[in-house]
């Protein structure tokens, strides 16, 4: 084991990953793989010069890969889901049925409250994008809508049923990292999440009629579109039943990759006994390209062109470049040393929330993975928020309106990474309008600064933890003896 990093080395770390992210993506216009691996061989030589062995840092990003590894599953899956909904008809009757009924000047707002229903039933914002969320963008292509505006109405209801769900994974782990109790949790975020989800279904109000005043939608290639998809697939309410039966799966607390995999095996399904194709077509549909769409209408051919394992490919090296970089961050106490710095400017309890979202948001764009903004910090800030008398349920919760919330806006990030590529859009096209995402974090400090809704602890309860401490504290002594 090596010593402490000293913090102007961790910096400059920092500083070149921003430099080399700003010239990759803005000035030269590529992906984020050789920045964020260029910044992972400094951060390793910088290491090493600090006493850290190479056979430390390479086991502690082989631990990063392992825990990345189940999104990494989702995401292939993802792309099998994709491929062979799009093959069975699925996608394009959800599309189909879509155009028929759904208004252009609604559309933003009907997306996001759909949305939200199917994430809080499913408890999972990933499974969201890759069902609903693929139909909406197809739908909000035929009406000529900005696709970064419809993913930003598709996130911003995807996180937050993931938010809200006592499902999802992130809402049981952030109570459990600050000690809270799961529905106190749940009950505490309503308070921040109600004023960010009525801000954004206002702001898609008013996005979606200036779109529809100022842009005419041709009701004509609206007409094209729906016949391109009945001239090329067979088109039935039958076909709705699959995302029925995959949100019924996850009530049903089936697992997201089991549940998924379903998903995909029914359109195969679809695929052969709906649309004709065998076996064949539909595994060279899955396991390479994709579905290519030949329908002789370009808007059309571009929106069904989708879906694959190999699709996945790009998002899939982010994920393993960004989960080196942020094992070895971790593993160093280099993450640690940054909150620990943080924490120290944390004077009162306004600073002391707002140290919590800035620790959440740096972790998801070091580290590059939402369940470690969720844990550091929650593991790093937990005694300064007891010590300050307040309810473990506050910290929880600021966790997550930053931790969980704010993943999707990372374009390296894990939750970045697959939105982009589920919706087939650039997470630094629709992060500007991801407004629920934006602006739920400065609700948050603003509480935190006003003092609404940051519950204290009675004299009793804060006793009962410094005994607990003691405890604690004597048992490592034991142990360590």
């Amino acid at each position: 084991m090596g010593k402490k990093i000293p913090m102007w080395q961790i910096l400059i770390i920092l500083v070149v990953l921003i430099m080399l992210l700003i010239y990759t993506l803005v000035i030269i216009g590529g992906t984020v793989h050789i920045p964020i691996a260029t910044t992972a061989a400094l951060a390793a030589l910088i290491a090493i010069k600090n006493g850290f062995k190479w056979s430390f840092l390479e086991k502690a990003m082989i631990n990063g890969i392992s825990r990345s590894m189940q999104a990494i599953l989702i995401l292939f899956v993802i792309g099998m889901v994709i491929a062979t909904w799009i093959a069975g008809g699925i996608v394009p009757a959800m599309v189909y049925y879509g155009l028929m009924i759904i208004k252009p000047s609604i559309f933003l707002i009907a997306s996001m409250l759909l949305c939200s229903i199917v994430a809080l039933s499913t408890g999972s914002s990933w499974t969201t994008a890759g069902t609903a969320g693929i139909a909406l963008i197809g739908i909000g292509a035929g009406l000529g809508l900005p696709l970064p505006i419809v993913a930003g109405s598709i996130i911003s209801g995807a996180y937050f049923g993931d938010k809200m769900s006592p499902l999802s994974d992130t809402t049981n782990l952030a109570p459990a990292m600050a000690g809270s109790n799961l529905f106190d949790h749940i009950k505490h975020m309503v308070y921040t999440v109600t004023p960010s989800y009525i801000f954004a279904l206002v702001a898609f109000g008013i996005l979606g009629m200036k779109i529809t005043n100022t842009t005419e939608v041709n009701m004509d290639e609206v007409a094209t579109l729906m016949e391109g998809l009945k001239a090329n697939f067979y088109i039935s309410p039958l076909l709705l039943i699959p995302p029925c039966l995959i949100i019924a799966m996850v009530i049903f607390k089936v697992l997201a990759l089991p549940g998924l995999f379903g998903g995909a095996l029914l359109g195969v399904i679809c695929a052969a006994v709906f649309q004709g194709a065998n076996f064949a077509e539909v595994g060279t549909v899955i396991a390479y390209e994709g579905y290519v769409g030949n329908t002789g209408i370009e808007l059309l051919d571009k929106l069904l062109t989708r879906g694959g394992m190999t699709s996945m490919y790009g998002t899939v090296g982010i994920i393993l470049c960004a989960m080196c970089f942020g094992g070895i961050l971790d593993s160093t106490n280099m993450l640690a040393s940054i909150c620990d710095a943080m924490l120290k400017v944390a004077k009162n309890t306004g600073l002391l929330v707002t140290m919590v979202v800035i620790s959440c948001i740096a972790v998801n764009a070091a580290a590059s993975d939402q369940y470690l903004s969720i844990v550091l910090p929650g593991r790093m800030f937990k005694t300064a928020f007891e010590d300050r008398k307040l309810k473990a349920k506050n910290l929880s919760r600021c966790l997550e309106d930053a931790g969980t919330i704010t993943s999707c806006l990372i374009p390296w990030n894990t939750c970045g990474a697959a939105m982009s590529s589920s919706l087939g859009v650039a997470t630094v096209a629709y992060a500007p309008y991801c407004f629920l995402n934006l602006v739920n974090p400065f609700v948050s400090i603003f509480y935190g600064f006003t003092g609404i809704t940051m519950e204290k602890m009675t004299d009793e309860e804060y006793e009962e933890i410094l005994e607990q401490r003691r405890l604690d504290n004597e048992l490592a002594a034991s142990a360590l003896a």
